[in-house]
This record gives C-alpha cells, structure tokens and sequence, in this order.
C-alpha cells in the first residue's frame, strides 16, 4: 500500500518543484505531523547559490525540521541532468536502489513529501522520473510557472503523467503574484479547463521555513496527499 503523501514533480527544471514540495512540508510539520521529505538526487552543487536559497535538499530539511543527510540519495557537483552527473561522476543511478531510499524515509513518518528532478521524463540512465513516480505509487502534484508557455507546458506534462496511470491531484502554479495579470489569470482557468485538474496558486515566498510554512497553509494540499 502506498504511503501518505505526494510526489511533486514539474513541467521542467526551475518551475518551482523545491519550492512547493518545501511549503507542503513545512506547513504539514508546522501542525506537527511528522514529515519525511526526500528527492532522489540533487545536481549543481558546484555552482554559487540563488539569491540566498539553499540547496534543494537543505531547503527541504529545514522545512521539515529534518537533517540534510536524510532527504537525498545521490548529490553531484556539476549542473546537469542526473544520468549525466552519474555518468561523469563514474556512478550509476538504480530505481530499486531509489525507491527503497524514499520508503526509508517515509517509514516512521506520517506523510512522505517525495521531489522528482526537472520534468516527468528527465533520465536518471535507463528509466526517468516517471518511472520513479510509478514505483512510489504517490499522488502527482505539478509545479508549473504562472505566465507565458505554462498552458502548454502543464498541458503536455499533465498528459505524460495520466499516460502512464499517475494520479494528477493538482497543478500549483508559482510564484503567484499578489496581482495577477489578465494573462495569468486566464493560464489558471484554461489549465484547469483543458487538463480537467485543480489549479492553485502558492505567493512568493523566503526560504525561511516559517514563510514556507505560511505559504504552504494556502494550499489545499490535505486533498493531495490522501491515499486513492
């Protein structure tokens, strides 16, 4: 039986994944439930921070009070994809290796917050992140950017997702902006209309965990992350 919880995946690299997946967290440890958070594999650490964010899975420790050694499975240097990063690195990425990593972050836990890497069908080597999502059998949440391309973007990865048989929960689309745009407002709607899915919006946020934690009490994330 599938854990609780949810696998946030997005429509590609910088839509806004770690953020949600953080703000989902920390708004569940700040009710205090014990949280579990866990990406596969984080890449780029090489290069200089963004603007005083941490990395990705510090972020997602500090959310969920956890330590940073217990959210990731593999760590690289350069800023590349995951089977390329492995690769140079003279590594090799498994998908039982992973997916017992992520049940052994969740057991013990009340609610597993799982992170995929880039899109849906970015290569760990022989499978992708789909295959990974598949294998968790969690729920899909989908980051997606507010403006210009994020019909499109949602659309195709809303689609890749329900080919394979993920359940779709929602589409979060961030940062949202106090005062949306006719065009953001109008993304939101045709997203929700065409992909027939739940549309939310998370605000700009710091990567304090109380901001997270603010920011996350926005979402309707309770009907996300329960079991089908």
């Amino acid at each position: 039986m599938a854990p609780r919880g949810c696998f946030v995946t997005g429509t590609d690299t910088g839509a806004g994944k770690t953020v949600v997946a953080a703000a989902i967290a920390a708004a569940l440890h700040a009710r205090g439930e014990r949280v579990a958070v866990w990406k596969p594999v984080v890449t780029g650490l090489d290069e200089p921070g963004d603007g005083g964010w941490p990395p990705d899975h510090e972020l997602l420790a500090r959310a969920a009070g956890r330590s940073d050694g217990d959210v990731t499975t593999a760590t690289f240097g350069p800023a590349v994809s995951p089977h390329l990063a492995a690769e140079m690195a003279g590594a090799m990425l498994e998908l039982d290796v992973l997916v017992r990593a992520a049940r052994a972050r969740g057991s013990g836990a009340d609610v597993l917050v799982a992170e995929g890497v880039g899109g849906l069908l970015v290569p760990f080597g022989d499978f992708t992140v789909r295959e990974l999502a598949i294998a968790l059998g969690l729920p899909v949440v989908i980051a997606a950017r507010p403006g210009l391309g994020t019909i499109n973007h949602s659309l195709l990865t809303i689609e890749v997702a329900r080919a394979a048989g993920l359940d779709v929960r929602a589409v979060v689309l961030t940062p949202w902006p106090g005062e949306p745009s006719v065009m953001q407002r109008s993304n939101r709607t045709t997203i929700a209309r065409l992909g027939d899915i739940e549309v939310a919006t998370l605000p700009a946020t710091t990567p304090a965990a109380q901001d997270l934690a603010r920011a996350g009490a926005s979402l309707p994330f309770d009907r996300w992350i329960t079991p089908a």
